[in-house]
């Protein structure tokens, strides 16, 4: 932010050409089909946003009072008590409900903003105009909206909004987080598509600091939860290792952990045998891969399930060209590419019946 020029304050939202910015000298010739944005700060009781359009960054700013929205993208808006409302909420970190008839799941959309859209609509979640049609049912994003894909922001914003509707209509959205949120809050940029990397010189900032702690996105982004759990079922990006039972970690404590002390954190200097490093390493829940080897056993997967009460496993970050059902059905690997350009499929929980729901909203019950 402090490479940024000042802002011109205004009552309304008010938009200039910032052309004369020093950082879009180090911008690549292919600045000029660049459009993203908006990436929105909270500075004292303002909020500042960063929109590029034909690669010129454009700055606006929405003060406490007015009742104007904040176009995001593709028709969605929000409210300045909707964009502030991140920074006073305080993130929930025991995420158990019960009693829920209609879940829907899908994971790993890395950037696919339109192949996630077609999945939502063609299973009945939203309509055309992107309102919510669920209902009381909660949708599950397991994580990993980073990356890969060149439409990050624009999925970003559409779960934003879409748990601002659902809650409205009585259903939840959860966005859980992924290992590429870790990432990328972590400046670790290695999987950033091309397009970000040019954003990154037209804003003369880091990619990292554009979703920073008071950012908006960057706020709500650190509170995410890393476990949930919905009636008989445990939701987690990666999964869930047999050490972490063995460490016996409690659920609200591991949200609780990576929203205040790790995720955004530099972590690199605690001892290897603390939970925060198990955590965050390999056989933490956001990279674990162990349910898809050889070696794990049913009698791993039993202790698990018995540790917290559950009956299945849901998880993503381990890509398929289908969905994987597990140990009969106590494990659904439910990424199946979309970030290398697949159709991918959802998970559908429907009256205590499971099934796997393609692009075009064709059911099989699993």
């Amino acid at each position: 932010m402090k490479r940024l020029v000042p802002l011109l304050i205004a009552c309304l939202l008010l938009s200039y050409n910032l052309s004369g910015i020093d950082s879009q000298a180090n911008a690549t010739k292919d600045s000029v089909a660049i459009n993203d944005g908006p990436y929105i700060f909270l500075v004292n009781d303002t909020l500042k946003a960063i929109r590029i359009d034909g690669g010129i960054a454009e700055e606006s700013v929405l003060l406490p009072g007015r009742h104007s929205s904040v176009a995001l993208t593709r028709d969605l808006t929000a409210s300045y008590k909707d964009l502030t409302g991140v920074f006073k909420k305080k993130p929930k970190y025991r995420q158990s409900y019960r009693r829920v008839d209609s879940i829907a799941v899908i994971s790993d959309a890395h950037g696919h903003y339109d192949t996630f859209l077609r999945q939502l609509i063609s299973n009945g979640i939203i309509d055309e105009n992107l309102n919510w049609k669920f209902g009381k049912g909660h949708l599950v994003f397991l994580g990993d909206a980073f990356d890969r894909g060149d439409e990050v922001t624009e999925l970003l914003w559409s779960l934003f909004v879409l748990q601002k509707k659902a809650d409205r209509a009585g259903g939840e959205v959860h966005v859980l987080l992924g290992n590429h949120e870790a990432m990328v809050l972590d400046n670790d940029l290695r999987y950033i598509n091309d397009k970000y990397k040019t954003v990154e010189a037209i804003c003369g900032t880091t990619y990292t600091d554009l979703y920073s702690a008071s950012s908006v996105l960057g706020r709500w982004i650190r509170s995410m939860p890393v476990i949930i759990t919905i009636n008989d079922i445990l939701f987690v990006h990666a999964g869930i290792s047999p050490e972490f039972v063995s460490r016996e970690l409690k659920t609200k404590d591991v949200n609780r952990l990576f929203s205040e002390q790790i995720s955004g954190k530099d972590i690199s200097s605690v001892p290897e045998e603390s939970e925060l490093y198990f955590l965050a390493g390999n056989d933490g829940p956001l990279w674990y891969r162990g349910y898809f080897t050889d070696t794990f056993t049913v009698t791993q997967l039993d202790s698990i399930l018995d540790y917290f009460g559950k009956d299945h496993i849901v998880v993503g970050h381990t890509t398929h060209r289908e969905m994987q059902l597990l140990f009969n059905n106590k494990i659904f690997g439910i990424d199946a590419g979309i970030a290398y350009g697949m159709p991918g499929s959802m998970l559908i929980y429907k009256d205590g019946i499971f099934y796997k729901s393609s692009i075009d909203g064709k059911r099989v019950q699993l």
